[in-house]
């Protein structure tokens, strides 16, 4: 962060040894003495709440979150008022801390703080408060004072949480701090989405660019027909359109209980599918798998593999090549193996003709749909798609190689970009409640000052 503030002018020690030294004039109160915890339940007819990382307390509703569903008993499930400190008490080491703007309720996995009444409530600003415990520092120490009690797993007791000392300036510099941290960070927050805005826009040009070149070809000048399937359209006159089952075998993968993992050959899983446009050459999961597993199940050159299920339709059908034997591998059961028969597919070209863009949304309307989404063998047997010559193949192949390592080029300055404005936010958030910077005298800027920088 660049030195654009001015300093206080004199700091002394502070009582916690943890801490840099802070203003003079600015004190620091163990948080037991401002905040209690309370457990106000069977409030199920309330909206529910969680805590994020990125954005503090926010209504459940406001986020795509299929991964932590409410439990249907919600008697357990704590009320939440405005000003109401919230921690999550197993992920507040990871940020899971925030001073609420809503009521509702959240799940017994947090704990919630109201402001002890005898306290002169006029003296604490709960924004100033969201921020400085969301900052770096505090983070620190749920850290260092959580006990581990399972892998990414670390519970805070509540004695060593309330033990925590707040750093508190007077009101007037808290409401200072509160309203210069929400205007630069809301700058910055409106600069990371535009970052995240071009990042999804790259994302979508890439996958026009392969879609176009796997049913349009290269050469704009090649006599077209119409392919017969609608989200393809017209394809080159010379081109093929075949049924995958016409040319290919197709397999699922392989089912075994759980204690079989961790050990033993290597196991292609659906993450390593999922995640790569080409199947890793060494994979990490490991299987007890036989000798007929292995031949079964069997991972080759030219391979194909699909995801055969998940729990919504936008991740399933996610394609991965082979583009070298696997030894002695075999793959989950969650997948789908497609094998060619005969040298007709190049691997490569193989790899961006199936992970596109149009042959995912073309299972769609064809998914069984229970409780979870599922792609058959049938559905993929009558999946058509289009087969150049070979030769043409390999030019598409390269062309498309050349354009994605332009576009992971780009995404990467991108997302470099957007990870060092993140770390600007912080540095700023951790410097103003901390006392690093003297805002005290800071004010907006008028559109014209806004202009002129």
């Amino acid at each position: 962060m660049k030195n654009a503030f001015k300093k206080y002018e004199r700091y002394k020690k502070p009582t916690a040894s943890w801490m840099e030294d802070i203003p003079l004039g600015w004190d620091s109160i163990p948080v037991g003495r401002i905040y209690r915890r309370v457990k106000r339940t069977n409030v199920p007819h309330e909206e529910l709440l969680s805590v994020y990382r990125d954005h503090g307390v926010v209504p459940k509703k406001s986020r795509d979150d299929n991964f932590n569903k409410p439990s249907e008993d919600l008697s357990p499930y704590q009320l939440v008022c405005p000003e109401n400190l919230v921690m999550n008490k197993m992920k507040a080491w990871q940020g899971s801390i925030a001073i609420s703007c809503y009521r509702g309720i959240v799940s017994p996995a947090y704990f919630v703080y109201e402001k002890i009444k005898k306290v002169q409530c006029t003296r604490i600003k709960s924004k100033y408060i969201h921020y400085l415990l969301r900052s770096p520092i505090y983070i620190t120490q749920y850290m260092s004072r959580s006990k581990g009690i399972r892998v990414n797993q670390w519970d805070l007791d509540p004695k060593a949480f309330e033990q925590i000392e707040l750093l508190l300036p007077s009101p007037y510099e808290q409401t200072q701090i509160a309203k210069f941290l929400d205007y630069e960070t809301a700058k910055i927050d409106a600069l990371i989405e535009k970052q995240q805005q071009l990042i999804q826009l790259l994302q979508e040009k890439r996958q026009a660019v392969i879609s176009h070149a796997v049913t349009k070809g290269l050469n704009p000048d090649a006599p077209m027909r119409d392919s017969g399937i609608p989200w393809i359209g017209e394809i080159p006159a010379h081109w093929k359109i075949k049924k995958l089952g016409h040319f290919g075998q197709l397999q699922n993968g392989l089912n075994i209980s759980g204690d079989s993992f961790g050990s033993g050959f290597p196991f292609i899983s659906y993450g390593d599918v999922y995640k790569n446009q080409f199947i890793p050459s060494n994979p990490s999961g490991l299987v007890r798998s036989t000798k007929e597993d292995q031949k079964k199940y069997s991972i080759e050159r030219g391979d194909v593999f699909f995801t055969r299920t998940s729990e919504t339709v936008d991740d399933i059908g996610i394609a991965s090549t082979c583009l070298q034997r696997v030894e002695d591998a075999t793959f989950a059961g969650f997948l789908i193996r497609f094998r060619p028969w005969s040298d007709d597919l190049d691997p490569v070209y193989s790899s961006f003709l199936f992970r596109n863009k149009l042959i995912q949304s073309s299972f769609t309307e064809k998914m069984n749909l229970v409780t979870r989404a599922s792609l058959s063998q049938n559905t993929l047997k009558t999946l058509s798609v289009c087969i150049p010559p070979q030769r043409e193949q390999a030019q598409i192949a390269t062309h498309l190689q050349k354009q994605h390592s332009n576009f992971e080029k780009l995404a990467r300055d991108l997302t470099q970009q957007t990870k060092l404005l993140q770390e600007r936010r912080t540095a700023l958030i951790s410097a103003a409640v901390t006392g690093k910077i003297d805002v005290r005298d800071w004010q907006p800027p008028t559109h014209t000052e806004e202009e002129a920088s």
